[in-house]
């Protein structure tokens, strides 16, 4: 049995979702709630180690619940604070935050985390 901890995959579900132009602008909640259930169906396409996937969530969306396959996290305040926080708790497992924002990107980065863009979780 493998002891490993899985992958932790930390989406920013704010930037993941507004990263496409679709009208999610006027169901923010709605948006975050098709993007965690895309993520439960599908995963991270393209990764073949095991993951856990946590979805940040902020704003509107705080309200959007966990489906089995994926954890969502509501950040009390900044989605961007509660992403870095989940990095530094993860200590020596492996991190992977999917987002496009640039200091975000750097923060984590700076803890260790890999960093990928929306599209490797958009299909």
């Amino acid at each position: 049995m493998d002891e490993t901890p899985p992958l932790l995959v930390i989406v920013d579900g704010a930037n993941v979702v507004g990263s496409v132009p679709d009208g999610w602008w006027r169901d923010r909640r709605g948006a975050a709630e098709r993007l965690r259930d895309r993520l439960a169906a599908d995963g991270v396409p393209h990764l073949a180690e095991r993951a856990e996937i946590v979805l940040v969530v902020e704003g509107a969306a705080r309200g959007v619940s966990a489906v089995p396959g994926v954890r969502v996290e509501a950040a009390a305040g900044s989605g961007d604070d509660r992403i870095v926080e989940l990095v530094e708790q993860a200590g020596p497992r492996p991190v992977l935050v999917v987002t496009a924002d640039r200091e975000l990107r750097r923060r984590v980065s700076e803890l260790g985390a890999e960093v990928t863009g929306p599209r490797a979780v958009r299909g």
